[in-house]
């Protein structure tokens, strides 16, 4: 059985990771920043170096993070590349989970979607202090949206997959954001996958879900990605520290 001491030290190294990775996926620590484990652990409240390394380590392994002998660790870059395969991976991925959903789902499923887009409806896109960025509240709701569409799919290898693929795109929503020349209307995005969702039209559902996640790369790649990234760039640490 488990020592307090050691579960302590796991919740610990949880909560390090969750707070940088969730820096990571909004951007505030930038593509391509160096993270220095010593100014981790100040800006995290005098964390343990372990606990920080630990939590890099992980990020690593999620491919978020970058680890290079003797050279340490720095936030994994995006490119136009990485971006059309994620985009193509999370189309196969997400598409095989939303048909089997819409197999296998019941009441319950269809009453869970319908409450996921009203809550995001509700849910102010931009950041109350910048127009250009989302809302943490939205970025949430978003997330919950798409993870209500594929609840009932059943296979739990291909649905953590998704989640993974999921949280690598979030960057690039990120990014897609301050550079998008027109505001995209994502409520009718998302009430057109919503609706062909719920009336079981499988083909449909896919077809509005590949154009929902082809739009952010078109963005992206018109605007240029590389100089779309700039304006993230940090030059301090900016961690999550509440």
């Amino acid at each position: 059985m488990p020592n307090s001491t050691s579960v302590r030290s796991r919740s610990l190294t949880q909560d390090v990771y969750e707070r940088i990775r969730a820096d990571i996926l909004t951007c505030r620590l930038g593509p391509g920043v160096k993270l220095r484990i010593a100014d981790l652990c100040e800006a995290l409240g005098g964390v343990s170096l372990g606990a920080v390394r630990e939590a890099l380590s992980r990020l690593a392994a999620d491919g978020l993070v970058i680890s290079e002998p003797q050279r340490g660790f720095t936030v994994a870059p995006v490119s136009g590349s990485d971006l059309e395969e994620l985009t193509l991976a999370r189309i196969e991925v997400e598409g095989w989970c939303l048909r089997a959903a819409i197999a296998k789902g019941g009441v319950r499923w269809e009453a869970g979607v319908e409450a996921a887009f009203r809550a995001l409806g509700r849910t102010p896109y931009f950041a109350p202090d910048d127009s250009d960025r989302l809302s943490d509240a939205w970025v949430a709701s978003h997330a919950a949206f798409h993870e209500a569409l594929v609840a009932a799919a059943g296979n739990s290898w291909l649905l953590r997959i998704r989640e993974q693929l999921y949280g690598q795109s979030e960057r690039y929503r990120r990014l897609s954001v301050p550079v998008n020349p027109q505001r995209r209307d994502v409520e009718a995005e998302h009430r057109d996958i919503m609706e062909a969702t719920l009336a079981r039209d499988a083909d449909r559902a896919v077809e509005t879900l590949s154009m929902h996640l082809r739009l952010t790369t078109r963005i992206l790649l018109d605007a240029h990605l590389a100089e779309s990234t700039q304006r993230f760039r940090l030059t301090s640490i900016h961690l999550n520290c509440g």
